[in-house]
């Protein structure tokens, strides 16, 4: 598993979902166009970009590179990196017909081929900590996740940490375990 500094942005959760099992980073899904509509998760990204930098990946389709230079707007060049996957026809595995394209996305692209790209380009390779990470159940332990109150209190952890409210619990248990100690968190969460 590669683990690097840099957030990455994907299109879709399909594509989380893939460069999950080959890296060790955050990665932010734009929800495809989506992306236009929601300035919190616009103004999240270029706070990633300002804190660690970011990777963008996306489909080397229309509209691929049509989020691609959305996202890049008003993000200095040297906070964004630009991954490309090579142009390879066919379709994805779950779906029926191949895109409007007929062009692979990155949930499609061999693992192979996606760790090749990420080698090659000038990332942030960390060093594997031996550090405890945070689990779910540190969540909910915290009342942070599956409590009675902890949806309230997961907003205000979240405002606390200067994250937008649309994280997701298992997005909010990456962020932290790249950001902060198992023994901070615990530190944070009494104070909500």
């Amino acid at each position: 598993m590669i683990k690097i500094k840099e957030a990455v942005i994907v299109e879709g959760k399909y594509d989380k979902i893939k460069l999950s099992n080959i890296l060790d980073a955050f990665i932010i899904e734009t929800n495809g166009f989506q992306i236009y509509k929601d300035k919190a998760r616009k103004d999240f990204i270029k706070h990633l970009a300002d804190e660690q930098g970011i990777i963008v990946l996306t489909d080397s389709d229309h509209s691929g590179f049509q989020l691609r230079n959305y996202i890049s707007m008003g993000i200095p060049k040297d906070k964004i990196k630009h991954l490309y996957i090579p142009d390879v026809y066919g379709k994805e595995k779950r779906k029926a017909e191949p895109s409007k394209e007929g062009k692979i996305g990155v949930e499609g692209i061999d693992d192979q081929i996606l760790i090749k790209l990420f080698e090659n380009a000038n990332v942030e390779f960390i060093e594997a900590e031996n550090k405890e990470l945070l689990t779910n159940y540190d969540l909910f332990a915290a009342g942070i996740s599956g409590g009675l109150n902890s949806k309230e209190k997961r907003k205000r952890l979240l405002k606390k940490l200067n994250l937008p409210e649309f994280l997701s619990t298992n997005s909010l248990l990456t962020y932290l375990n790249s950001f902060v100690s198992k023994k901070d968190f615990f530190e944070l969460a009494d104070t909500l």
